[in-house]
């Protein structure tokens, strides 16, 4: 039995479709993805393609998601319909691009911001694929990128810049100041005024120095280019130095309390980033709490079962609002008290995670904030 317009059940092939060298029509194949798997639903970008005659023939989710519009309403639609794109002065984008009839020569257009209806921006690149140079064109293809993660970073990078700048002020006024002053009254000042102007550029001098190596540790960590140097590290050795190194400048011993749990599993880490996390955390304890600040050292479980070692650092203070505990390792989170930077909790998540351990904050038994950390112990691999 034959149906209607084809032979055998099989549907009449449309005009032009493909042959094999006999004449017979070649069978369809179904669409594949390519070599390494990758579906265009995979893609974390909006993908949009259009064939030579200008119809959408691919419109991936990323794409529906970015521009709001479903995918069953932009195949087989003209692209300038699907996507209709204007630049930041009002323009219409593909009138101003035409790449179905602009120059032959040209092989796309660089990723630049655009935008869609209603105002939203987004970030556009299109590719022109040719079958010979300076042919028509066969495929276009459009990338698509929300803006939003871009505007965060630019955000980020101006604070950090107003950050710095305000930081530096400070110091470097005081440096000039005095240096200069000295150098143009040397003669008019006694060695105890000149000896306490010069304790003074010191101590902004190094004050400098602690800013830009939070600015180097903070581009490290981003960048995941922090850099442990792993040695044997005595915990509770650090510890007790720390608290040392704060009655030795002023502050009374009982406001310290040490509780270490013995025995401790080896621990293997970079003591001087170590040095790092526990003088900020012991530094924000005495700074920002109240009452005895009680750092607690004793063996822990990471959280992939593996054996290790637990720091706890907690006060008496008020505490920190539960609103703000996600933003307490953020970039410039300074609580309610204002003053420094806002990156020293960043760098310290940074330090901790750099080693494969676990930070978080909370409330302590007595009301204020708690901080604790755990670090994973046993030797490097390389030793094992």
């Amino acid at each position: 039995m034959r149906t209607s317009g084809g032979q055998d059940g099989v549907p009449p092939e449309a005009p032009g479709a493909p042959r094999t060298p006999r004449g017979l029509p070649a069978r369809r194949e179904p669409p594949r993805p390519d070599g390494a798997g990758v579906l265009p639903d995979d893609l974390p970008d909006g993908l949009v393609v259009a064939d030579a005659r200008g119809r959408v023939v691919c419109f991936n989710a990323a794409a529906a998601r970015i521009t709001a519009l479903p995918r069953e309403e932009a195949l087989g639609r003209p692209v300038e319909q699907v996507l209709p794109l204007e630049d930041l002065r009002g323009r219409r984008w593909w009138k101003v691009t035409d790449p179905y009839g602009g120059l032959a020569i040209r092989t796309g257009q660089p990723e630049r911001n655009l935008l869609l209806p209603g105002g939203r921006e987004v970030l556009v690149s299109a590719r022109y694929v040719r079958a010979r140079p300076a042919g028509p064109v066969q495929r276009l293809v459009v990338t698509l990128r929300g803006t939003e993660a871009r505007r965060r970073t630019e955000r980020g990078n101006a604070e950090l810049i107003a950050t710095v700048a305000h930081e530096l002020r400070s110091p470097l006024t005081s440096v000039k100041g005095f240096t200069a002053t000295l150098l143009a009254k040397w003669e008019r000042f006694t060695d105890d005024q000149k000896r306490l102007m010069l304790e003074t550029v010191d101590a902004d001098a190094d004050r400098v120095t602690r800013l830009i190596t939070e600015l180097l540790d903070i581009s490290r960590i981003d960048s995941g280019r922090l850099e442990i140097h792993r040695q044997p590290v005595d915990m509770a050795a650090a510890v007790e130095r720390h608290v040392r190194a704060h009655i030795a400048a002023g502050r009374p011993e009982e406001r310290f309390a040490r509780r270490i749990v013995t025995p401790l599993p080896p621990l293997w880490a970079d003591p001087d980033k170590i040095d790092q996390v526990l003088g900020n955390l012991l530094e924000n304890a005495v700074r920002h709490g109240e009452g005895t600040v009680t750092i607690e050292v004793a063996p822990a479980r990471t959280k992939t079962g593996d054996e290790g070692t637990a720091v706890t650092v907690s006060d008496e203070g008020p505490g920190i609002p539960e609103e703000s505990m996600s933003r307490v390792f953020t970039r410039f989170w300074r609580g309610s008290k204002r003053g420094g930077t806002g990156l020293g909790l960043y760098i310290v998540k940074g330090i901790v995670e750099a080693h494969g351990g676990v930070i978080t904050v909370g409330r302590s038994s007595a009301g204020g904030a708690e901080f604790r950390f755990t670090l994973p112990a046993g030797v490097p691999a390389f030793m094992a």
